[in-house]
């Protein structure tokens, strides 16, 4: 600001001298020509000069001044600046800092983050595996279950035969086949088929259960779907639609030599029904007042493929018995009921009709018969989980 004065009274000194000198002159106007005046007055005079000069280089010496302050000022600043403890200088580097420090924050936030979220991954496939080992687990105990329930079954049938000191003999003189089932069923639909029961023998029959049993996994073998099925039955003599009980019938009552009584048979399948596999097992006993007993060596098997709820099946045909022990109905039997038989007798509440005989012979029956369907049930569920594993 200073040097700016003194250049400014300087340049206005040097400028403005002409006219005061010919301010200063009047008397010696008339004495010369005008012309000469006036070039005359124009020229500043050294005294003039000399005074401009004077206060340019005042004004000069002030500049050098100036800028030395000016200098010293700049240099104390930076002096002060580089010092930590200026105000600028410390907000400086407490905004530097705390820069710093939210930047590594953030990078922590997105380590915890990202931590978090293969926590979470990590836990959903923990919760997967141990969702299929409970599955697995839950396999293993159903097979096992069916197992033990057949070695009980056995157990008290050879208990009970050997307290009778009886032994029933399996054989070909009774024999259990079932017609109408087709190899391939829809869920949400009711199929009918029928369970034929023939006497093969030369002697009456005079206790005979039957065994219908109805057992089914998903496409993969491993998970039981058999809480979907219904089966019921219903015969000429009952004929109101009864569900199947345990797997057993037991009020066909006595079967006549060479003939034979059928079973109407409902099996329903629930819409929630899983595609997958199925089988029915059929199997029969029969005992006599005089102690004798016996029935079929095994369980004939009927597989057939479940389709889901809405599905078309195409071409079927009845479901195979598997393995092939029964003979097939019809040829040299004639119907139980007909002119040369007697129906099938049952009690009023559904149970089997007197005979006379002890109580001890429908459990001994009701045992052979469990034990058979049971066994084969749990040959069934080992195959299925056998072949959805290797699938």
């Amino acid at each position: 600001m200073k040097i700016r004065r003194a250049l400014a009274t300087a340049v206005a000194a040097a400028v403005t001298a002409p006219v005061v000198l010919l301010s200063v002159t009047p008397a010696f106007a008339d004495a010369k020509p005008v012309a000469q005046t006036q070039n005359k007055s124009s020229k500043p005079t050294i005294k003039e000069l000399e005074a401009a000069a004077a206060a340019a280089q005042k004004a000069y010496e002030e500049a050098v001044k100036a800028r030395d302050e000016a200098q010293a000022t700049v240099r104390k600043a930076l002096q002060e600046l580089s010092e930590d403890s200026h105000p600028l200088v410390a907000a400086a580097n407490a905004a530097k800092a705390a820069a710093k420090d939210a930047a590594d924050a953030k990078d922590a936030a997105d380590t915890k983050a990202e931590e978090a979220r293969e926590a979470v991954t990590d836990a959903r496939i923990e919760a997967a595996r141990a969702a299929g080992a409970a599955d697995k687990a839950l396999e293993d105990a159903l097979a096992a279950k069916i197992a033990a329930d057949a070695a009980l079954a056995k157990a008290i049938k050879e208990a009970e035969e050997e307290e009778e000191g009886e032994d029933c003999v399996p054989g070909d003189d009774l024999t259990a086949v079932v017609t109408g089932l087709p190899n391939e069923l829809v869920a949400g639909k009711t199929t009918d088929f029928t369970l034929r029961m023939t006497n093969d023998s030369d002697r009456q029959m005079e206790e005979v259960i039957a065994y219908v049993g109805v057992h089914a996994t998903d496409r993969s073998g491993l998970k039981d779907t058999g809480k979907f099925f219904r089966l019921q039955w219903s015969s000429e003599a009952s004929p109101t639609w009864k569900n199947v009980k345990d797997d057993y019938i037991d009020t066909i009552g006595a079967l006549k030599a060479h003939t034979r009584t059928d079973l109407k048979m409902r099996l329903t399948l629930d819409k929630a029904t899983p595609a997958g596999n199925g089988v029915a097992f059929v199997a029969a006993d029969f005992y006599n007042e005089d102690g004798s007993c016996g029935g079929t060596p095994g369980a004939d098997m009927y597989e057939f493929d479940v389709k889901a709820a809405g599905s078309k099946p195409g071409k079927t045909e009845d479901a195979k018995p598997k393995p092939a022990t029964t003979t097939k109905p019809g040829s040299g039997h004639q119907p139980q009921g007909s002119t040369s038989g007697t129906p099938a007798k049952t009690g009023t509440d559904g149970s089997l009709a007197a005979t006379g005989s002890s109580s001890a012979t429908t459990s001994i029956a009701l045992a052979g018969g469990a034990a058979v369907l049971l066994g084969a049930a749990a040959v069934f569920v080992v195959r299925r989980r056998k072949t959805g594993s290797d699938a």
